[in-house]
């Protein structure tokens, strides 16, 4: 059986987003599953000294309207949000504590948050906003809300964020599949030609 693929993401990523929305169909199109991997982009650009493409002089302007062309060519809502970036703590501790009881709750509640914060304009960066999203999936507000606060989900995401920092993985969305690494959703066509066909 083929090995799942790893998705790298941080919550944050306007084009986490868009490839989140297409990963998994592309996967089983080949057999495969996804391994969902939230990062945190703030703790990266510390190690590679990047800044977001939004807060960099004569890109951001360009980020914007690549973001919104790429959902349009990609057939997917999206408004940018007035807040951005966010923070995508919340979430991703969140989802890790999801992940060990339910990987394919995790995930739709990834897609959520993505939706929430890509489409209906919700700062996800509020523990109170993921907790109402995560109610939407069936999950109780209370629980997601202790769990975020939980020492052993901190430790959970920081071990999570920093092995890959360790695997290299630097931007969002970060795809590996049988170790090859494809960044950017505007790389899925070749994921798909590497999964179908492998190396080239």
């Amino acid at each position: 059986m083929a090995h799942p693929i790893e998705f790298y993401f941080d919550f944050s990523s306007p084009y986490g987003y868009l490839a989140g929305e297409k990963i998994n169909a592309l996967a089983a199109k080949q057999g495969r599953t996804v391994n969902w991997r939230p990062i945190l982009l703030g703790a990266v650009f510390k190690v590679n000294g990047q800044k977001p493409l939004t807060m960099i002089p004569m890109k951001d302007s360009y980020a914007v309207r690549d973001i919104v062309r790429s959902a349009r060519f990609m057939g997917l809502p999206i408004k940018m949000p007035s807040k951005f970036p966010i923070n995508g703590i919340a979430p991703t501790r969140a989802f890790y504590w999801l992940n060990e009881r339910n990987a394919t709750q995790a995930q739709q509640f990834a897609l959520a948050c993505f939706r929430a914060l890509f489409v209906d304009d919700q700062d996800i960066s509020k523990p109170e906003v993921v907790a109402a999203v995560a109610k939407t999936l069936g999950i109780a507000e209370g629980e997601i809300l202790d769990a975020m606060n939980s020492e052993a989900v901190k430790d959970t995401t920081r071990k999570a964020v920093d092995a890959a920092i360790a695997a290299g993985v630097f931007g969002s969305p970060y795809v590996v599949v049988d170790g090859e690494p494809f960044w950017g959703a505007d790389r899925l066509d070749q994921v798909a030609r590497w999964m179908e066909k492998g190396p080239w």
